[in-house]
């Protein structure tokens, strides 16, 4: 069973009963991440989300999760490009307790100075691990080459510099703009009562003011640069990225659909060219990311130093073959059949249903559909998906991304 409610503020609370299972995952959903941010803003959504945890007007930071570990469940906590996501798990007999955790995070959190001055040295820290990884590196800066160094572009962690600066008054000023009622959705999938999630939804969150959020426009400049980053290490890791469809485009689950054909699994194109026919490379994947306004096909390999140019010839006769239209009915059907089954999949987990259903509320305020949902991808034609070649692959405003021993971009 699905339940949605409008709270009388704004929030939008959306159940997905679950009765077979004995949990429940429970999400409060913010439609803000890096990409709201502006120049001096830019990595504050993740610092705050890193805060959150660091104590409340009744809970230490210990005891926040000292509390959660007593009845056995699970918080964590995610920022992304536009959305960021604070959630908890729990068996279904402790929900109302996890709630009052979640949300008491979540609304009554007070920023201890202390505690942000050792936080800064926590996201400082995961910033040098960012660039001591060097595959998370690589899409970083293909994500600057793409999209540059605004909106979608912004490095979600921000630099170091910003976060050492941010106060208590930025945090209070981006959380008065952002964290507001009709920027909120609070997802639940699982064997909850419905009742006791109104209830819950009610009791923490109807006291918030009522106010709407005027989201700034995010522009769009693709840049189309070729960046790279020297690094004495033994992998060159190289990026590449396409313009794609935007979120809910008709041609949305076509793309899926040929990605899966051309790098999105084992059987995959990419894979097995480079990979299993050539033996280049351990990790070679392509994926598509979606946002309002744009969408993004982007592809990664991690491969040898000395043969990181033969890798990226094989990437392309990848990519040429594609864009030659040679899809055969077979790539095809497989294509769709692991679309729908990972659709399928998501069926069982609670995490991935709290986030299916919050995310569609969030994004486009509608309840997801799954039956609908299965329906449009069984519903796409191989023609679809040569249509979709077309709209991918674009060499004008292509970027490209290296990160190695190299001296040069691609």
């Amino acid at each position: 069973m699905v339940y949605y409610k409008k709270l009388h503020n704004g929030i939008r609370l959306i159940v997905n009963q679950m009765s077979s299972l004995m949990s429940v995952t429970m999400g409060i959903l913010v439609h803000t991440g890096s990409s709201a941010e502006n120049d001096k803003e830019d990595g504050i959504s993740h610092f705050i989300e890193h805060m959150m945890f660091k104590g409340t007007k009744k809970r230490t930071a210990f005891q926040i999760s000292d509390d959660m570990d007593r009845i056995g469940g699970q918080m964590n906590a995610f920022t992304s490009r536009d959305m960021t996501c604070y959630y908890a798990k729990s068996t279904t007999g402790h929900a109302a307790e996890a709630f009052d955790i979640l949300a008491d995070l979540f609304l009554e959190s007070t920023f201890p100075e202390d505690e942000m001055k050792k936080e800064k040295g926590v996201v400082i820290e995961e910033i040098n691990m960012t660039e001591d990884t060097p595959d998370d590196l690589c899409l970083d800066i293909l994500s600057r080459a793409f999209y540059g160094t605004k909106g979608y572009g912004r490095n979600i962690l921000g630099p170091a510099e910003n976060v050492e600066a941010f106060t208590k008054t930025d945090i209070s000023a981006y959380m008065c703009k952002h964290y507001i009622p009709d920027n909120i959705v609070i997802s639940m999938a699982g064997n909850i009562d419905i009742k006791l999630a109104e209830d819950l939804a009610e009791k923490y969150f109807s006291q918030m003011e009522s106010r709407c959020c005027k989201r700034d426009e995010i522009k769009i400049e693709l840049q189309g640069k070729s960046l790279f980053r020297h690094k004495d290490i033994e992998q060159v890791h190289i990026g590449m990225a396409f313009p794609s469809v935007k979120r809910y485009d008709k041609f949305y689950d076509a793309t899926q659909i040929m990605n899966t054909i051309f790098g999105g699994g084992m059987s995959s194109r990419l894979f097995q060219t480079v990979r299993e026919d050539l033996g280049l490379a351990y990790t070679v994947y392509s994926f598509v990311s979606t946002y309002a306004e744009i969408g993004s096909l982007a592809i990664y390999a991690g491969v040898n130093s000395h043969k990181y140019e033969q890798s990226a010839e094989a990437i392309y006769k990848c990519i040429k073959d594609i864009k030659s239209k040679n899809i055969s009915n077979e790539e095809f059907i497989r294509g769709k059949e692991q679309l729908i089954s990972s659709s399928i999949f998501s069926q069982e987990s609670t995490n991935s249903q709290m986030l299916l259903f919050g995310k569609e509320m969030l994004y486009n305020d509608k309840v997801y559909n799954f039956e609908e949902r299965v329906n449009k991808i069984s519903s796409v034609t191989l023609n679809d998906v040569l249509d979709a070649v077309e709209l991918n692959f674009n060499d004008k405003n292509k970027a490209s991304a290296l990160v190695g021993a190299v001296d040069k971009p691609l």
